[in-house]
């Protein structure tokens, strides 16, 4: 019988959740790290792990193998990541046929990266095209929790916030609980969002998503390819740090110890963190935070 009290929309009406992400390895040697990298955090009590699907075959492999191991050996709650761009219906039954016998109570359903070509030259096999098909699949056919995402700034395919919005109304009407945002780094992009969400009558719960900077470089190529804008003075800091990663990621600590305190006296019903499988920055972040979880 499935534990309804782990599904990811109970705890978050429980309590204001922390919860990381990791992604899989991208071979057998890098699964040792990744756990530890898990073990590492594990003190900090996160509500749940999310574990990234990989964008091949191989590394969907590992992406299952540690959904398990962490499941099953490190007694956290694990959300699944799916995505549905590279495979058939039956492709998909099966994987959730197997999670849902290994008793994996929660999936955030995604579309996942298109070909660079798109579907028009690519022998890609997709049943589905976008992440509002998957979820809906999922929620005719499972009882998994399903959780969606969400881009506070506009997905960078989408032709206007309005047309963009109205996708994420469309996942939640397909079934999804919860929706996690991609990275942001002005809050107050995030907090229009909301409003305008609510507005629109999306009232699931609304999980932000933070990156902590690790270096200019990587800040900049994440936050052009999800669409994400860099503020004027986070940018003068990456500016300043351009060539020196360690001053950039203590930097970044700090931007994000301010970035999460304002959401959380904002009341938001937790936050995500996009760990890239380091665990460095966001213990700093939450040592020195030291959140308090209970509901506002």
């Amino acid at each position: 019988m499935r534990n309804f009290v782990l599904r990811i929309h109970n705890i978050v009406a429980c309590t204001r959740t922390i919860s990381f992400e990791f992604f899989p390895p991208k071979d057998k040697s890098g699964m040792i790290g990744v756990l530890e990298k898990i073990k590492s955090l594990k003190s900090y009590s996160p509500d749940f792990i999310s574990i990234t699907y990989g964008a091949g075959g191989y590394t969907r492999r590992f992406s299952e193998e540690l959904i398990m191991q962490v499941k099953a050996e490190h007694d956290l709650e694990v959300m699944a990541h799916l995505t549905c761009i590279g495979h058939s219906v039956d492709e998909l039954d099966a994987i959730l046929r197997r999670w849902d016998k290994s008793g994996i109570d929660n999936i955030i359903a995604l579309r996942g990266d298109l070909p660079k070509d798109g579907f028009r030259n690519s022998n890609i096999n997709s049943t589905f095209q976008y992440a509002s098909d998957l979820i809906k699949f999922i929620d005719e056919n499972y009882s998994f929790c399903i959780g969606a995402a969400c881009y506070p700034e506009c997905h960078p395919e989408s032709i206007s916030i309005e047309d963009d919005l109205s996708f994420a109304k469309l996942k939640v009407e397909n079934g999804a609980e919860f929706l996690i945002t991609q990275l942001f780094y002005d809050n107050d992009d995030f907090y229009r969002f909301v409003e305008r969400a609510r507005s629109q009558g999306i009232t699931v719960p609304i999980i932000p998503g933070v990156l902590p900077v690790l270096s200019a470089k990587q800040t900049r190529r994440f936050t052009s390819l999800c669409g994400a804008r860099i503020p004027s003075n986070l940018a003068a800091k990456l500016n300043k740090y351009e060539n020196d990663d360690k001053s950039a990621r203590a930097m970044g600590v700090d931007y994000a110890i301010k970035q999460v305190e304002s959401l959380w006296d904002y009341g938001v019903c937790g936050v995500h963190f996009y760990v890239l499988n380091r665990s460095y920055s966001v213990s700093k972040i939450l040592d020195s935070l030291k959140l308090d979880r209970q509901l506002i």
